[in-house]
């Protein structure tokens, strides 16, 4: 091998490392959800709501959010400042679409939800406080869109 091949190839090398350091840096935005949503539930589950995603490379972007699921579920709630934590985003429009949800929930007066949702290779960890009454299990979507 002559001294301009292997020139070459440790540029191309160099390049491969230096691509991936940047695609790994990407993927470690760290993105928050902060929330509010009303529900109600008897076998099929509808839920919606608003909420804000704040990244920490300063984006924000305003996004509704709906639940839609079936299961052996019954009751009427509402989540005043529920959080998220999302995981693998590149940028902040990665965390739109559609998650999957399954969810147990029981609550008398005080209700609260804790879930963790995945569409692909993003996940969403909900936690959230709020009233009502509820009790079951139940799969479904749970959406975050514009």
């Amino acid at each position: 091998m002559n001294k301009s091949m292997l020139a070459l190839l440790a540029v191309s090398a160099l390049a491969a490392v230096a691509t991936s350091a940047a695609q790994a840096a990407e993927a470690n935005l760290d993105c928050k959800l902060k929330y509010n949503l009303t529900g109600w539930s008897l076998i099929y589950k509808h839920t919606t709501g608003a909420g804000e995603v704040r990244c920490a490379d300063g984006s924000r972007m305003r996004v509704h959010v709906r639940a839609k699921a079936l299961g052996l579920t019954a009751g009427k709630w509402k989540i005043d400042h529920g959080t998220g934590a999302f995981t693998d985003v590149h940028r902040i429009t990665d965390v739109l679409g559609d998650y999957v949800q399954a969810s147990a929930n029981a609550g008398v007066v005080k209700s609260g939800e804790a879930q963790v949702l995945t569409k692909g290779p993003v996940s969403l960890a909900l936690a959230g406080d709020g009233r009502g009454v509820n009790i079951g299990v139940d799969i479904g979507k749970f959406t975050i869109s514009r």
